[in-house]
């Protein structure tokens, strides 16, 4: 019987650990020895030690499953390992505005072979050279704004 409780102790301790940290081989262990201890169940105590056993794998592993799903994301423990800030910031530049820059003047900041990156009114925008190649520091003049990028040719 502790052989039973010992593999139902593993198995759902090692489950509620692959919730946490997935990766597959934690959770096939520990469902493995739920599998043992409920087999073992049977062995020892017959159909109805099987059965009521199973039946108490179920329970323990949908107890451990609310725990960590439902309980534990709103206790004290989540909230101290939990971010509370949020930063403010994007991780790609702006995109042009086509009224503010088509028919500006463009100043290539990089090569443009045939893209790069333009500077048009002090701001730094992805580029597309129609002419296929600008050296850095070229005056340019902005055609069109695709996705983006805007596009440029020599003045």
């Amino acid at each position: 019987m502790s052989l039973i409780f010992l593999l139902f102790g593993i198995g759902i301790t090692l489950l509620a650990v692959e919730l946490v940290v997935p990766g597959l081989i934690i959770g096939l262990v520990g469902a493995l020895a739920v599998l043992a201890g409920v087999g073992l169940a049977f062995s020892d105590y017959g159909a109805q030690g099987g059965f009521s056993a199973a039946l108490v794998a179920v329970l323990l592993l949908a107890a451990v499953v609310y725990a960590e799903l439902v309980w534990l994301p709103k206790s004290r423990l989540a909230r101290m390992f939990s971010m509370h800030t949020t930063l403010h910031g994007k991780s790609q530049p702006p995109v042009a505005e086509p009224d503010a820059v088509v028919g500006a003047e463009a100043l290539a900041e990089t090569v443009l072979a045939p893209s790069g990156y333009v500077v048009v009114a002090g701001r730094r925008y992805e580029a597309f050279c129609q002419d296929g190649y600008a050296a850095a520091g070229a005056r340019l003049r902005v055609h069109a704004v695709d996705n983006f990028r805007v596009i440029v040719t020599a003045v």
